[in-house]
């Protein structure tokens, strides 16, 4: 059941600009074009019509982080941005230029920099990426549940790893002592007392999809193309980052805001009926590792009581189902999977891991029940933003449950893709 948030409001408070602001997103933008990780166009915002009609709304629309970077997820525009801005601070009369920091050009200068983090994987493979891009050191803290492959995939990036036998709060604590003890910089995507200035830097880089989005909508500037955007809740940091840009953007006419989160990862919805920062009541142990956090973010709180309209929980079965949706797989009564084809007049494959998949997951669980769908506004003329926040970045894991290799999902995109462009070059050769 989704709680509404009474606290919710529509007009961008100047008390929160002073955490997050259009202003410093987009130089987070500038210096993030630079990296040689992250694509340099846009990533697409795909609209699934055919989706939209089979849950009754009137568009549905997919923001594809999977083809953000090689890195494979949303996390590329958060870390890298932090550890810029943590080492311009550390530095300041040395008048480091972002372009030659990102380039490697600096690496005399930050040679004796180590930076470390907690991580379910995503975040501290992109830290591990920048640093090693930069030339300073990086060790990443992983708790039990990271699975082995996401271990060797930030392992590839130079960092050291330190394993703990706790969960991720846990492994939150053991990385801030070793900090303490050796010297070291926290570059966490979580808040905590005396701890704001890199977490705050890290949900500024995820401006960068609002800003997009607002640019590939084709709104008219005061006025959302959607009606309702789903974000996945974590600690919260790319829904205060996503949602905090569109609001001071969009004022008073901004769109609905819903955060989903796993049943048992379900931090931000208890904080929503505490009305503070708290802590989740489950296992945290979830197939959506990118969202089995434990504590909200004080920082990220702060903006999303302010904004957040409804919070909601799923299973970890409505995250797979949503996944083999996406991926445009049919489902046998055996449970393999098989290719639905790859049409321009069908909706494009997209490759979306166990988190990114979570807002159309939440969507779906609200279709389901009329009175659910009513109690957030859904409807026939609903325009439904998601952000797909990653790929297959345990492409082991994300075979098993969706039945097919992410290779084969994205080979069907690039085919239907191919074959829209086709027909779309033949109607304008016959105009």
């Amino acid at each position: 059941m989704p709680i509404a948030n009474p606290r919710a409001a529509r007009s961008y408070p100047e008390t929160l600009r002073a955490i997050l602001n259009m202003k410093s997103g987009d130089e987070s933008r500038a210096w993030l074009s630079n990296w040689a990780l992250i694509n340099a166009e846009p990533t697409p915002l795909w609209d699934l019509p055919h989706a939209a009609a089979q849950l009754g709304i009137a568009r549905l629309a997919v923001k594809d982080e999977s083809l953000r970077s090689p890195l494979g997820s949303f996390k590329a525009l958060g870390a890298p941005i932090a550890l810029m801005r943590l080492i311009v601070r550390l530095w300041p009369t040395h008048d480091i230029d972002p372009k030659a920091l990102i380039e490697g050009r600096n690496r005399e200068l930050v040679s004796n920099l180590t930076v470390i983090s907690a991580t379910d994987g995503n975040h501290g493979k992109a830290l591990a990426a920048a640093a090693q891009s930069i030339g300073c050191h990086c060790v990443i803290v992983l708790h039990a549940n990271v699975s082995a492959e996401r271990e060797q995939a930030i392992a590839a990036y130079g960092a050291r790893i330190v394993r703990i036998a706790g969960n991720y709060d846990e492994s939150v604590e053991h990385a801030a002592q070793l900090a303490k003890t050796n010297g070291w910089h926290v570059v966490s995507d979580t808040s905590y007392e005396g701890y704001e200035a890199i977490p705050r830097d890290v949900m500024q880089g995820y401006g960068t999809i609002a800003a997009e989005i607002i640019e590939q909508s084709c709104a008219a500037a005061s006025e959302p193309a959607f009606t309702h955007v789903f974000l996945q809740g974590g600690v919260g940091g790319l829904a205060a980052g996503v949602a905090s840009y569109l609001w001071e953007h969009y004022g008073a006419n901004r769109p609905r805001f819903i955060v989903v989160e796993p049943r048992q990862a379900d931090c931000l919805y208890q904080s929503a009926l505490a009305g503070r920062a708290a802590k989740a009541t489950g296992s945290v142990d979830s197939v959506m590792a990118g969202l089995a956090c434990g504590e909200a973010s004080p920082l990220a709180w702060q903006i999303l009581q302010a904004c957040v309209d409804d919070f909601m929980l799923i299973e970890d079965d409505d995250a797979v189902a949503a996944m083999r949706t996406l991926a445009a797989v049919a489902v046998a009564s055996t449970g393999a999977g098989t290719d639905a084809g790859t049409d321009a007049d069908t909706d494009v494959p997209i490759v979306s891991g166990e988190s990114g998949a979570a807002g159309l997951a939440g969507l779906a669980k609200l279709m389901r029940d009329p009175a659910l769908a009513r109690a957030v506004g859904l409807g026939a003329q609903s325009r439904v933003l998601l952000i797909s926040t990653e790929g297959a970045t345990a492409p082991g894991v994300y075979a098993e449950l969706v039945g097919v290799p992410a290779e084969t999902v994205a080979a069907r995109r690039n085919e239907w893709t191919a074959r829209l462009n086709a027909q779309r070059a033949m109607q304008l050769a016959h105009q």
